[in-house]
């Protein structure tokens, strides 16, 4: 792990990120041995000291011949920028939301980011009013399952259609055909809709760039619906089928049911 980068991600600048290390493995310690032991220049160690102080990351004691510097212990750091973090976002949402007007449109939009995808397909599910249709692959399964637990527990109809060896444990579920995923290059696909209003889909040939396409246009939700549920609903159908009915079916057919027993 690079701690430095790290520290730099919650607002240390390099200098002190080294300096604040350096003095975790020795302390008390002066400034001219933390320049020493963080490569941090003689010139810039102790105005980098003085940051570091000022925001509560160093303590420091007055000696006869010299300054001494100690950590805070880095839990209550981290406790405190954990918090300051948390004050921060929760003012943001309210301040934001307060000025943002959720607009109806058909329109395709593309959202850029598997972080941002997973978030976004993260608040559709959490917002879900009567249904939610989903195809998962393993990667996103793990991702999402809490929102897709949690709308179970609230009682929302959730229909997933798994593409992976991963287990859901709520809601309809089927394991798609792992023939038939890799015929329709379904592998690797999100699909999340939601309340028949809004779909956004994340095929294998776009996540490579961590493009989704997100849309509120009736028609193509439908579409999206749709294709789930046949897909149960095949799934279904074939449970029932016996190995008379299944000899019956055209080869092609025959391997895409077996593919499904073999996972």
């Amino acid at each position: 792990m690079d701690l430095v980068s790290e520290l730099k991600h919650i607002g240390f600048t390099e200098y002190e990120a080294k300096v604040y290390l350096a003095l975790l493995n020795q302390y008390p310690a002066t400034g001219y041995l933390l320049s020493k032991a963080s490569g941090v220049p003689r010139s810039m160690v102790y105005e980098t000291l003085r940051r570091l102080h000022s925001r509560g990351a160093v303590l420091e004691t007055m000696e006869e011949r010299a300054t001494l510097y100690r950590p805070l212990p880095p839990a209550m750091l981290i406790d405190g920028h954990e918090a300051e973090h948390v004050r921060l976002i929760r003012s943001l949402r309210s301040g934001l939301q307060e000025i943002y007007t959720a607009v109806d449109d058909d329109r395709v939009w593309s959202i850029s980011g598997r972080s941002a995808i997973l978030t976004y397909g993260g608040k559709m599910i959490q917002e879900a009013n009567s249904g939610v249709f989903l195809v998962l692959p393993d990667e996103d399964l793990e991702e999402l399952s809490p929102a897709i637990l949690e709308a179970c527990q609230r009682g929302i109809e959730v229909n997933t259609l798994l593409t992976g060896e991963g287990e859901l444990g709520c809601g309809r579920v089927a394991r798609h055909p792992p023939l038939e995923s890799e015929l329709q290059e379904l592998l690797g696909t999100l699909l999340v809709a939601v309340d028949g209003a809004e779909v956004l889909i994340a095929s294998p040939g776009t996540r490579r760039e961590t493009l989704a396409t997100v849309t509120r246009n009736r028609d193509l939700v439908l579409i999206a619906r749709q294709f789930v549920w046949m897909e149960l609903f095949t799934q279904r159908i074939y449970a029932r089928l016996d190995s008379d009915l299944l000899n019956r079916l055209e080869p092609e057919d025959r391997a895409i049911f077996a593919s499904l027993d073999k996972n």
